[in-house]
């Protein structure tokens, strides 16, 4: 693995759980329905990291006849997780390593693209796009230009730049949908002033 692999599936894995543990599940589930409301026929359903499991969880509110699989690169959070929650399929490793065989009709990343250093964003998102069959969905932080940032006291941990913009002109998507969920109404929920973007192959 490489740095950055290595600080969120090791030495920052457990902290990021404690800090990531309470949410309005509510809240949550009603900004699932509003990034999904122009896709339909999602039966299953991938996410790319995770963590402890609060979109999986808004997930069984928001599409509760979906699939549900999940990709974590922290064991801790990846055994919290498949021990809570009824899951298709479940791979422990970094997002570019995964291999299920299959594909769904969602795959998606919140809040972790940002952390993935830019020379291996691509192929990121990549394996995302190969590991679905419909629909990609993606919500970060946004920044018009690329830009690091610290977090945690710490230099490339965390990157900001317009993930869409990357996404749509590296792949054959189109965009379906996009939005930004304020922090000031959905903080509680886990996103804090996330803009998200809806392709479909």
């Amino acid at each position: 693995m490489n740095e950055q692999q290595n600080f969120w599936a090791q030495e920052y894995a457990d902290e990021y759980i404690r800090k990531n543990s309470d949410f309005d599940r509510a809240l949550g589930t009603e900004a699932w329905r509003k990034m999904l409301t122009r896709a339909d026929g999602v039966g299953s359903v991938l996410e790319c990291g995770c963590n402890i499991g609060r979109n999986i969880s808004f997930l069984e509110a928001a599409l509760p006849g979906a699939s549900r699989s999940i990709i974590e690169i922290s064991k801790p959070a990846f055994d919290l997780v498949t021990g809570k929650h009824k899951l298709a399929d479940a791979f422990n490793g970094p997002i570019e390593r995964a291999n299920f065989g299959r594909t769904f009709d969602l795959v998606f990343t919140i809040g972790v693209l940002i952390h993935i250093h830019p020379d291996d964003l691509i192929a990121n998102m990549r394996k995302m796009y190969d590991l679905s069959q419909k629909y990609i969905l993606i919500g970060e932080y946004f920044n018009r230009t690329p830009v690091m940032l610290e977090y945690q006291g710490q230099r490339d941990r965390l990157f900001k730049r317009d993930f869409g913009k990357t996404f749509l002109e590296s792949f054959q998507v189109e965009v379906v949908d996009y939005g930004f969920l304020w922090g000031h109404v959905y903080d509680a929920a886990g996103f804090d002033d996330i803009t998200w973007w809806l392709f479909r192959k």
